[in-house]
């Protein structure tokens, strides 16, 4: 079925200039690998800070960022934004220099084990009360992976049970922080934000609006689906792509996109992460286009984000054009080969630039 926006097929789409408000660059070669595809399409990006070790001081994010432009052409028009590590000991006063110096755009909580480098993560929330009550004093967002780790809690559940347990309290106890939960994939999720105050919004990635769990086991173990949160029931799909489509202002566009080498993720203990960032515009086009709402693809990409945190929205544009494009099997070569999210398939639409942009 052709791509339609309700209005019949478009042969382009030309729209505001987008932004990535959760996405892993890495470091190192995979950071050169990946950093162009993040900044071929976006014109900024919250780079998280899950690095080995956290970036967890303003000097560590002073050096992640200068590395990220370092691996970028000097005429790339991308900014990248930073985030601290929160840890059980981090410093509050570090956190406000940070966000005050303009380095720190906001701070990421990842619950420790939760997901790829979170060991060093906050295991009980409460021991950074002093901070998040600093960061709602000088209006710093917090940015939240929402599950928790418990083993006796199914792996399907923690979302869920996250958002009763941890997110309510914190919510409850600092009304005026601003709160990002992050690639949610829940209608739990949806109903939670949707019920909140101004200050909780949630990312949605384009791989969550494609597959649900079904992806990780057809015709076999497939970790190249496998990714945290992991995909939950389709139910769980359709009510992500709902709410992505549907205008609501605190729904924002978020890749998580995390690049991982093939042999990484097909080993016995596979990382999970799902690499979409060289399709993702057309990922979430194709999506919006099956759901009849081209028309808000602009808002969900461009706008609902930069209101929310507070930035001026992008002044160039970037245009898809619908012609089919066939995604490889797997991207780069030697130790660095990874599988990109759709691969092998076809794709309804294709990135045909960027303009206006100083």
């Amino acid at each position: 079925m052709p791509a339609s926006d309700g209005a019949g097929p478009r042969a382009h789409l030309t729209f505001r200039q987008p932004d990535d408000w959760h996405v892993h660059l890495r470091d190192d070669a995979m950071l050169a690998f990946a950093a162009s595809y993040t900044a071929r399409q976006f014109a900024r990006a919250i780079v998280m800070p899950n690095l080995v070790p956290p970036v967890t001081t303003v000097a560590a994010a002073e050096a992640y960022r200068e590395r990220i432009l370092a691996v970028l052409p000097e005429d790339c028009a991308f900014t990248p934004l930073m985030t601290a590590y929160l840890t059980d000991e981090i410093d509050p006063g570090e956190v406000e220099a940070g966000f005050r110096k303009g380095v720190f755009t906001a701070c990421k909580l990842y619950p420790a084990g939760a997901t790829t480098n979170s060991a060093a993560g906050v295991t009980d929330v409460r021991k950074i009360w002093p901070v998040l009550e600093r960061m709602q004093t000088i209006g710093m967002p917090l940015l939240v992976h929402g599950e928790v780790v418990s083993p006796d809690i199914d792996v399907f559940d923690r979302e869920a049970v996250f958002l009763e347990t941890v997110l309510g309290p914190v919510l409850r106890d600092f009304p005026a922080l601003k709160v990002v939960l992050e690639h949610i994939t829940t209608e739990d999720s949806i109903r939670f934000v949707e019920a909140a105050g101004p200050t909780l919004a949630a990312t949605i990635t384009a791989h969550h609006l494609r597959i649900d769990r079904n992806a990780m086991f057809e015709g076999g173990l497939r970790p190249h689906a496998y990714c945290l949160p992991v995909a939950k029931r389709r139910h769980h799909r359709e009510a992500l792509r709902k709410a992505a489509t549907s205008g609501h202002p605190r729904f924002f566009l978020g890749t998580d996109s995390a690049p991982h080498r093939k042999h990484e993720k097909e080993s016995a203990c596979g990382c999970a992460g799902i690499f979409s960032a060289p399709t993702a515009l057309e990922s979430y086009a194709q999506t919006f286009a099956e759901e009849g709402a081209l028309d808000r693809l602009e808002a969900f990409a461009s706008e609902f984000g930069p209101r929310f945190y507070g930035l001026p929205l992008n002044e160039g544009t970037v245009t898809l054009r619908r012609e089919p494009q066939d995604l490889p099997e797997v991207m780069g070569d030697g130790d660095l080969r990874i599988v990109p999210f759709h691969a092998g398939e076809t794709l309804s639409w294709r990135f045909a630039g960027r303009s206006g942009l100083p």
